[in-house]
């Protein structure tokens, strides 16, 4: 009797030992097949308050990967109506955390899996230097049809007052920079 019990015991925790558990590093489940292109977007490119490029035109499964250069950058989600504030109608705006880097590139790039076509809205969180209300703002897929643009987003931005620092990482995925050294 005790023999079995003590089999069981360590046949459950060696059970409950091997159980996969989740690291927070996954991409964010996704309902759409990847298609294997991937948009580098640049934040800080030449010492501007910049992301480069601003405006991305994505294809639902693509990824948009953005690479950090000096300082201290970030990029937060927010909404046309909101700039330089996380976007509080979604469930996980996604941040990155700030990825700070003396020179070259962030030893990190963020990435996000583009999951439909409506335009996603996003500003780099930097309060030093107000990054957001000088210009450091972009899209992806801008709706060319609409008044909304990416310049209209930037002359809102550009009134508001301190950018909102989202608490916690998250909607996309910290990884290693796949080319620490390319030419940007």
């Amino acid at each position: 009797m005790y023999t079995q019990t003590f089999i069981s015991t360590i046949v459950a925790a060696a059970v409950a030992r091997a159980a996969p558990t989740s690291t927070g590093h996954d991409l964010p489940s996704r309902t759409v097949p990847l298609t294997g292109v991937t948009h580098s977007v640049v934040a800080g490119l030449g010492g501007q308050l910049i992301f480069d490029p601003d405006n991305v035109v994505a294809e639902v499964g693509d990824i948009v990967e953005w690479h950090f250069l000096p300082k201290n950058h970030s990029v937060a989600q927010s909404s046309f109506a909101k700039p330089c504030v996380p976007d509080a109608d979604l469930y996980e705006p996604f941040f990155s955390g700030f990825q700070p880097t003396a020179s070259g590139q962030a030893p990190d790039v963020f990435q996000i899996v583009v999951e439909d076509t409506d335009p996603i809205w996003y500003y780099c969180a930097q309060t030093t230097g107000d990054h957001c209300q000088n210009g450091m703002a972009g899209v992806i897929n801008q709706n060319f049809n609409s008044a909304n643009t990416l310049a209209a987003y930037k002359a809102n931005a550009a009134t508001t007052g301190v950018s909102v620092i989202p608490p916690v990482v998250q909607g996309g995925l910290v990884e290693p920079n796949p080319n620490p050294n390319g030419g940007f």
